[in-house]
């Protein structure tokens, strides 16, 4: 592959930018779109970029920077509205918080590798950015059982170099056109200042530019951060005014007709076009096929169906759910110290109840008490056969 790779320099030592922008050609010969934004590579055999959606009045629903430790009340509004979207995801933090990678995988979303260490990625040498698109790669194939075919460089920094290189894994370059900041709100480095409200009135010319038209030909892709409970709460805030501007708001993959998102061939997820003729915001009613070896875990199971009778179940073997701080099952108790959760209102160290979730995890240490139905009993240990047959 090296042989076959554009001939040009990094653009800095390590992931750290060197300042070459100042003095980089206007002609921009490498479709660098940290100078330009250019998305139509320059190279011969380079694909595209996708940074708008190819169906009028659709948004490409995603966030950057996850899996973290606090998402679970995020997933579980997401779960409420049944909602899924794309989440591009860091390869460390995949292997920090397994739990939450898996949750996304169960809940449906559509992950797509973020790199490893989210640094600007024209700054690394081919084999640094190989092995920063490679290890995520692995990291998501063993915790979750999939591989991504897709990738978002941090900070849209890509020319054809890195197009290329990642082109060669088999990933599609993501980028986006509508940008809200959230990610630099309250950043003191940041220089102008983002205060929260820069970022509402961002999200506000996003919804605007929707509800005039703007979108009525092509749809678009807007860049947003499940990066901490601030971005996650905005995103929350929000959620009700872009699903009311757009038609459809669906994961990446899901605009393009991507019905197999990752290198595994026994998940799938529907066309865009049997979401539309359903006439939701995504497909609440068509399930994610799972394949036999990668189907949900039990206790992802447990939470499918609501509760009705409350009876408890006590199972010890997820005793270390509360002690790593999350839960696929919904977010660690409030005595864990694991810090602030988002909620559909406001407020740290909170639990949200979800909707639909039909369980809850209480208690550390000896054991994590899980309460569901009879149903929910029945349809959990038919669920359990089939993850052993």
């Amino acid at each position: 592959m090296n042989a076959s790779i554009p001939a040009i320099a990094p653009k800095g030592t390590n992931g750290a930018p060197s300042g070459v922008i100042d003095t980089y050609p206007s002609t921009d010969p490498d479709c660098w779109w940290s100078a330009s934004q250019c998305t139509t590579p320059k190279a011969s055999g380079v694909k595209p970029d996708i940074a708008a959606m190819p169906e009028p009045r659709t948004l490409g629903y995603g966030f950057d920077d996850g899996p973290n430790c606090s998402h679970n009340a995020f997933y579980d509004y997401l779960n409420s509205k049944q909602q899924k979207a794309t989440m591009f995801y860091i390869g460390s933090s995949v292997m920090i918080w397994p739990l939450q990678a898996q949750r996304a995988v169960a809940d449906g979303h559509e992950i797509c590798v973020h790199t490893w260490s989210h640094r600007s990625m024209t700054a690394f040498t081919n084999e640094q950015a190989f092995g920063e698109l490679w290890y995520t790669m692995q990291a998501i194939k063993l915790v979750t059982g999939y591989t991504p075919t897709c990738w978002r460089p941090p900070l849209g920094d890509v020319d054809d170099r890195i197009r290329y290189i990642a082109q060669q894994l088999g990933l599609d370059t993501v980028l986006w056109k509508y940008d809200v900041f959230d990610w630099e709100a309250n950043d003191p480095s940041v220089t102008p200042p983002v205060t929260p409200q820069d970022v509402q009135a961002n999200y506000d010319k996003v919804i605007a530019a929707a509800t005039s038209g703007t979108f009525n030909t092509t749809g678009a892709i807007m860049l947003a951060h499940e990066l901490n409970n601030y971005t996650m709460q905005t995103a929350i805030d929000n959620y009700p005014k872009l699903a009311a501007a757009f038609d459809h708001l669906v994961p990446v993959g899901v605009g393009y007709n991507k019905t197999q998102p990752y290198v595994e061939t026994n998940y799938s997820q529907p066309t865009f076009q049997a979401c539309e003729f359903l006439a939701l915001n995504l497909f609440s009613s068509i399930p994610v096929t799972f394949g036999p070896l990668h189907r949900p875990p039990l206790i992802v199971l447990l939470r499918r169906f609501p509760s009705y009778r409350r009876p408890k179940l006590t199972i010890p073997i997820f005793a270390d759910v509360a002690a790593r701080g999350g839960s696929v099952a919904g977010p660690p108790p409030s005595s864990s110290g694991a810090g602030a959760k988002p909620s559909g209102t406001s407020g740290s160290n909170t639990k949200s109840s979800g909707s639909g979730s039909g369980a809850q995890t209480t208690g550390s240490g000896a054991g994590v008490t899980l309460r569901v139905s009879g149903l929910t009993l029945v349809l959990a240990f038919i669920g359990a056969l089939a993850l052993v047959l």
